[in-house]
């Protein structure tokens, strides 16, 4: 009989398949943990842009304020700006100001000394992600400082780490609760009873739920002090409800709890409804085969079809709603909230997310169907094909929207190529491609899929047992393999083996033992009792694995979709690092800035030949300008014959011009140092732009000449 199930090699192979599916989870969980420890801290989403005064500049006089912008609107609180003197003592006013655009403020006491001043921020970008920061700038003349220039660990740490594992495990509940609930509704309605499919989705919700709690808790402390005693701080918890991060987390919890109601209706009234109409087709086809007495469909089954075609379609629209609301949760909260095309990314975002989670939830759900439904509720060949349909179909929507996602947050091929988020991006769709791929194997194997293998399995063992034995043997074999649960002996019950020779000597030893042998022999039926039920069990459950063994084809599909289940968990712990990324659009523009702003900050130095047609009268001139900024500055001219000795000229002179504001030219006079070197201190550069400096070289009393060169200054 067994034989006529499936072959037993097939079986070993399978089941050898099965018995790796913890391992290679517990494998992939190791390679998520860490991806996500190297993640940490999260990368800012905004970055500065530009500071007044800049960093590393020399004013002449103490500012009354320090203005920084951003690359993208953050949000401050009291303390989030803070100026610090060379001493290290605060001396802003504490409250930040919104000064427009994205640009922030915070005033300073009056009557400050001269030296170098420090400023540090921590502000939360527009995405919800912390940044921090700090630089330095000096009144007068830079001076030693006793603060050390170190960017607090926001965003890092243990609360780093936890909120990052948060996110992954929140992301994980939505795709397990969203798609497995897609695949009962869509394409398995009656795995609304199988429990192991009952199972997957109520672990997405637990796991959605239970995350979203922990980042609503350790969110105070993710984006301010980064300390796991923080993480329960009440009057923090009160500081994130009124943030948009707060807002959404709390509008997640809300649609969870609608969720709960979806959940209780689709395994409870929906799968009983399910399976009192699988009991009266049963009914229905017994009475069609005791008699002739036509059609079974009446009134009553009509009426119960209509009722279970409306409670679908209502689980249908409920489910979709809260689906998308939980999506809109990170879309309104997330990237898709700030940059460019805000309005049209969210609801694309949303989109994207959806079909993710139809896409790999229902992949986990047919996963959990393949290796863990029992074998009188196997999947059939139908509904794999529906959720292959289903499949391909949410597919073409993540490309499509993952297209615009890419172009949004990543603007140029140097971004793809040259940031740490478009690298990301780059092994986020070679996994997609690979994914794709084991999908098509996984669609080939499904379309070699005939009837059930429990049908296939039940006809071969009928027909030869009928062949080898008659009838009843055939029929003893189909009772055998329609078994569900294995059969419960009674505790006080006996082996029938153990004949009545057995009760004989019972009955002696507890004639001449007493009560004490018969509570021994009483224990002895109890074992053996308790080691015929795991006998039983384990006899049912070898059964069930060697009828879902007994079709090739399926075999191959379960293999098939392992695989894509595989590379679907490490493809999602990218994506949680993905989000928690800085923008490739975001960090050009920031490192352009950070350029542009380096080169202006660091002394400027330009040569220039030149040649005042008389004799002796070619040579360069080199002039250097510190700190080149707006404000005071020291410049130093120096002037070498061809030879590149120092050429003792008797007059240098230099103006500067900002053609594009109508400014200057600025003149300006330096004296005379040593041979060939001139110098002159306190020149004024009264804003930032592209200046003209002219330099006017004298070598006689009739010959000299004017060169020029345009530099960035301030």
């Amino acid at each position: 009989m067994t034989q006529a199930i499936a072959p037993r090699a097939a079986a070993t192979t399978t089941g050898g398949v099965a018995f790796r599916v913890p391992a290679l989870l517990l494998l992939l969980l190791a390679v998520i943990g860490a991806v996500l420890a190297g993640a940490a801290p999260a990368s800012a989403h905004a970055a500065l842009t530009g500071s007044d005064p800049q960093q590393g500049a020399v004013v002449g006089r103490a500012p009354t304020q320090v203005s920084l912008t951003f690359s993208e609107k953050v949000a401050m609180s009291d303390d989030s700006v803070r100026v610090l003197d060379p001493k290290g003592k605060r001396v802003d006013t504490g409250k930040a100001t919104d000064l427009g655009g994205t640009t922030y403020g915070v005033k300073l006491h009056s009557g400050l000394p001269d030296g170098t001043f420090t400023v540090t921020y921590q502000v939360v970008s527009a995405d919800s992600h912390p940044v921090s920061g700090a630089f330095t700038f000096s009144v007068g003349a830079p001076s030693q400082t006793s603060v050390a220039l170190s960017d607090p660990a926001v965003g890092g740490g243990v609360v780093g780490a936890l909120y990052g594992v948060g996110r992954y495990v929140s992301y994980a509940g939505f795709i397990l609760l969203v798609g497995g609930a897609v695949f009962v509704l869509a394409c398995w309605q009656r795995g609304a009873g199988v429990r192991p499919v009952q199972r997957l989705v109520v672990s997405g919700w637990l796991a959605l739920t239970g995350a979203t709690l922990a980042l609503l808790l350790l969110r105070g402390s993710y984006v301010g002090s980064g300390k796991v005693g923080d993480i329960f701080d009440l009057t923090l918890l009160g500081q994130v409800l009124q943030t948009k991060a707060g807002a959404a987390l709390v509008s997640r919890l809300l649609l969870l709890a609608a969720g709960a109601l979806f959940i209780a209706v689709l395994f409870g009234a929906y799968a009983r409804r399910d399976e009192a109409d699988a009991t009266d087709e049963g009914t229905a086809s017994g009475r069609s085969d005791a008699s002739d007495k036509g059609d079974w469909s009446d009134k009553g089954g009509v009426d119960a079809d209509a009722e279970k075609r409306d409670l679908t379609f209502g689980l249908a629209i409920g489910g979709a709603v809260v689906a998308a609301g939980l999506a809109a949760s990170w879309a309104m909260a997330e990237h898709a909230s700030t940059g460019i095309q805000a309005g049209l990314a969210m609801p694309v975002d949303v989109l994207h997310l959806l079909a993710v989670a139809v896409w790999l939830g229902g992949l986990s759900a047919l996963l959990v169907a393949l290796f863990r439904a029992p074998a009188e509720t196997q999947i059939d060949a139908a509904a794999v094909r529906r959720f292959s349909r289903l499949a391909f179909g949410s597919v073409t929507v993540l490309a499509a929207t993952g297209i615009y996602q890419s172009w949004r947050q990543v603007g140029s091929w140097s971004a793809l190529t040259g940031t740490w988020y478009g690298q990301l991006l780059l092994i986020k769709i070679g996994l997609v491609a690979v994914l794709v791929g084991i999908a098509w194997i996984s669609r080939r194997w499904t379309a070699q899929l005939s009837e059930a293998p429990q049908a296939k399995a039940l006809a071969t063992a009928g027909a030869k047992a009928g062949a080898g034995t008659g009838t009843t043997a055939g029929t003893t074999a189909l009772a055998e393999l329609r078994t569900k649960q294995p059969t419960k002996v009674p505790a006080n019950s006996r082996d029938s083996s153990s004949g009545g020779s057995d009760s004989r000597n019972a009955d002696s030893r507890d004639s001449n033992s007493g009560h004490s042998n018969s509570r021994d022999s009483h224990s002895g039926d109890s074992r053996r009792a308790a080691q015929l039920a795991r006998q039983q069990t384990a006899v049912a459950t070898a059964r069930q694995k060697r009828l879902r063994d007994a079709d090739p084809a399926r075999a191959g599909l379960r293999r098939s979709v392992l695989a894509e289940a595989g590379v679907a968990v490490v493809l999602l712990a990218v994506t949680t690092v993905l989000t928690s990324t800085e923008p490739g659009r975001t960090e050009e523009a920031a490192k352009q800035a950070t350029s542009s702003s380096s080169q202006r900050s660091g002394p400027l130095s330009l040569k220039l030949p030149f040649d005042t047609g008389g004799q002796d009268g070619k040579g360069t001139a080199e002039i250097t300008l510190a700190p080149a900024r707006v404000g005071g500055n020291e410049m130093h001219v120096y002037v070498e014959r061809p030879n590149g000795k120092a050429f003792d000229i008797p007059e240098v002179k230099v103006a500067f011009t900002l053609k594009a504001k109508k400014i200057g030219p600025l003149p300006v006079t330096p004296d005379r140092i040593a041979t060939g070197h001139w110098s002159a201190i306190g020149v004024q550069i009264p804003m930032a732009g592209d200046w003209e400096i002219a330099v006017t070289v004298r070598t006689s009393d009739i010959d000299q000449t004017t060169v020029t060169k345009n530099a960035k200054i301030g």
